[in-house]
């Protein structure tokens, strides 16, 4: 009997049933695969598997998975095959292009991006120390909160590569870069930015699956979300009531203020999550870690005269951050969004379609954590960041041969079009005739039950 005929096969459409809890199937190549119950111990998160389940999953296997992964993919292969697999060409030359750059080392060749990153990061730290501590000037402890704020960002691209691959030798000094880079330094949860995360990169721009388009009720980039749409990651409905309505009527001139203060949000997302019934990896190593950020930072504030220039002096620190904050929203808020869960026969079409890129020259790259090439490190989240902008050139020559857009803005031009991506859902949303629900302020954390 031959190889062909022992096999057992399913359709794509037998595939798609297993999508619930407890009963969910992924094919990766042709191959079937049943993760009803590993998906609890899949590194990337729950989410990841649940929006994907019952579809074909090559390209995001590809994407976030180093090859020794595979080797662990026949302890879940339940025997059946996809009679009717097919790999489309964009697919297709994706797939080529990865294996290219595997082979040419470059998941690999990390560079000194990391050690650079974080040894200005520990000299500004020392010199806002130093600022704070043993200057009694105002300028300098009004420099020293710019500085806090810059290392805050600085440190936050280190924490976000550790998160996508290893920026270390070793997995357990990997974690330990995670933890300081994100836990004790910028007071943010490793567990809770990968939790986020990496449901942003399935779903990016699904607006009922992917949490960084979820700003309800006080910002809002489609008017779809005015029909008070469930979030499938939060697992509740986001409302949109009388304080959403008005809250977003104005979006478009509270947008940079809102992210000035944006990072106080981000505290309590991960107070919210490490102290919730929800599975957390680590949890005791991120709750320390958070210790220690709210140890030293209330203590440096503390060696400031005044309670004037504490207020100040934090207030400054959190809107440095703003920078990065408005960064991330000019990746996605102009993109194209849609509705529903992600499809993996055109993952690729998808994080084409909901990303934008910010073109700017090369010595800047370490200012923006080579994220303002937001499309390449969505199409290839291992990539160190330092070879994205060298293959920039080949995502978008393969993006004109399958006619994608690949859109690269100046910062002046993604800022204009973000606003006016705001600005338009505004307007909408002060349409009196459009119906509204009772209010529920708490809406305004994205709690996480």
């Amino acid at each position: 009997m031959s190889e062909q005929t022992k096999k057992r096969f399913i359709t794509s459409d037998d595939l798609k049933k297993h999508n619930q809890p407890g009963d969910l199937w992924i094919s990766i190549q042709g191959k079937v695969y049943d993760v009803s119950h590993w998906v609890k111990s899949h590194p990337g998160g729950e989410a990841a598997i649940l929006n994907l389940a019952g579809q074909d999953v090559t390209d995001a296997f590809i994407a976030y998975h180093p090859g020794t992964a595979w080797r662990h993919l026949e302890n879940l292969h339940n025997g059946y095959h996809v009679k009717d697999h097919h790999v489309s060409d964009v697919s297709r030359d994706y797939r080529r292009l990865a294996a290219e750059f595997s082979k040419r080392g470059l998941f690999d060749k990390k560079g000194h991006v990391t050690l650079y990153t974080l040894t200005c990061v520990a000299a500004m730290l020392a010199a806002v120390v130093y600022g704070v501590v043993a200057c009694t000037s105002i300028w300098a402890h009004l420099i020293s909160a710019v500085l806090l704020g810059l290392l805050w960002i600085q440190s936050a691209y280190v924490g976000h590569d550790s998160g996508h691959y290893n920026v270390t030798s070793t997995k357990p000094c990997n974690k330990l870069v995670q933890l300081l880079s994100g836990n004790c330094i910028t007071g943010i949860s490793i567990a809770w930015w990968k939790w986020t995360h990496n449901a942003h990169h399935i779903s990016c721009n699904s607006l009922d699956h992917d949490p960084d388009l979820q700003h309800i009720p006080v910002l809002a980039v489609s008017s779809k979300f005015f029909k008070s749409m469930t979030s499938r990651f939060y697992g509740r409905k986001l409302t949109f009531d009388p304080l959403a309505r008005f809250l977003i009527s104005y979006q478009h001139w509270s947008f940079y203020p809102i992210m000035c203060v944006g990072r106080i949000n981000l505290f309590i997302q991960t107070l919210l999550l490490l102290f919730s019934r929800r599975h957390v990896p680590d949890r005791a190593l991120n709750i320390a870690g958070i210790l220690v950020f709210w140890t030293w930072f209330p203590l440096l504030v503390s060696f400031l005269p005044n309670w004037q220039e504490r207020i100040i002096f934090v207030f400054l620190s959190m809107a440095v951050t703003a920078i990065q904050h408005v960064q991330f929203c000019l990746n996605h808020f102009a993109a194209d969004v849609y509705t529903g869960p992600p499809n993996g026969n055109d993952w690729f079409e998808k994080q084409t379609a909901g990303t934008l890129d910010i073109s700017c020259r090369s010595y800047m790259d370490w200012f923006f954590g080579g994220l303002q090439f937001q499309l390449e490190h969505h199409l290839f989240p291992r990539l160190p960041r330092c070879h994205l902008r060298g293959v920039s050139p080949v995502v978008q020559e393969l993006c004109k041969k399958h006619n994608l857009p690949y859109r690269s803005l100046s910062w002046w031009e993604a800022n204009v079009w973000t606003l006016r991506t705001l600005r338009k859902a505004a307007v909408q949303a002060r349409d009196v005739t459009n119906p509204v629900l009772e209010n529920l302020l708490w809406e305004a954390l994205n709690t996480h039950g």
